[in-house]
């Protein structure tokens, strides 16, 4: 599946969602389901949640955003849409924008939080990122690495990267990147926040590999060059926030382009 960004409002108060508190200490709570049409299994996901106020994020404004800069930058990602529907929460109905995704491993594959097949199959004493590289998992970390600092992603936690197994072939991968929801302005929730907010501080992140902070884990990079195959360029701007004008405020998206395009310089230049 593609992204797309689907702006004609759906009905999907069919749909039934599970709550899932947020990793990160905020307030509220991200809700998740799921929907199998057709033999297609999609699962969805809201921004923050407040049972008072309604949806109250803009989560999943961040993942079609991510999704369309790892398309511009050459990295194999899980693709999201980004779509408008009603949709009815404990009785109560709510417009909103929801993000949408498909399976990313294979039939015959199963999955494993990669924290856990840490903890099963790691050496006494190795950290996460030597036992990455042990793997044979170098580049995609390099590229994980210099992804997360572009977009201040504050919660790669060992749950959000994910190994994939197939026992009949008996192999092994790595999954795509996913779930960039926690980045960029996210924790902003009004335009004086967007405004005040400093998109070069260096905010201590969730990070499975590396430290705490996003900057300093560029230094485990082993080949920064590689690490992105493609450059980004002021134009990609069009690309990022093509037809989100009237799912965010022009300050908010003006400040998420600015973070990404001044964080990207940094890397470069580095």
């Amino acid at each position: 599946m593609e992204s797309r960004l689907i702006r004609k409002k759906q009905d999907f108060t069919f749909l039934k969602w599970a709550h899932a508190r947020s990793s990160s200490g905020t307030a509220g709570t991200f809700l998740k389901s799921e929907s199998n049409l057709d033999g297609i299994r999609k699962y969805y996901k809201l921004s923050n949640f407040d049972p008072e106020r309604g949806v109250v994020g803009h989560e999943c404004v961040n993942e079609l955003i991510v999704d369309r800069l790892l398309t511009v930058l050459g990295v194999e990602h899980l693709n999201y849409e980004l779509i408008h529907a009603d949709i009815e929460i404990e009785g109560r109905v709510y417009n909103t924008y929801l993000c949408a995704s498909e399976d990313y491993k294979n039939k015959s594959e199963s999955k494993m939080a990669l924290d856990n097949y840490y903890r099963n199959t790691a050496i006494k004493g190795e950290s996460h990122f030597d036992f990455c590289v042990r793997q044979g998992w170098q580049e995609y970390v390099d590229t994980m690495l210099a992804v997360d600092y572009l977009i201040l992603n504050r919660d790669r936690h060992g749950a959000n990267i994910e190994v994939l197994m197939n026992a009949g072939s008996h192999s092994i991968r790595i999954a795509p990147l996913f779930d960039h929801g926690l980045s960029l302005i996210y924790s902003c929730t009004s335009e004086s926040e967007v405004r005040d907010f400093d998109v070069m501080k260096d905010r201590a992140c969730q990070n499975f590999i590396g430290g705490r902070s996003c900057f300093e884990n560029l230094r485990l990079i082993s080949d920064r060059e590689k690490a992105l195959k493609n450059k980004l360029r002021e134009t990609d701007r069009e690309i990022l926030l093509d037809g989100l004008g009237e799912v965010l405020p022009a300050v908010y998206l003006d400040k998420i382009w600015t973070m990404i395009w001044e964080r990207y310089k940094v890397y470069e230049n580095l």
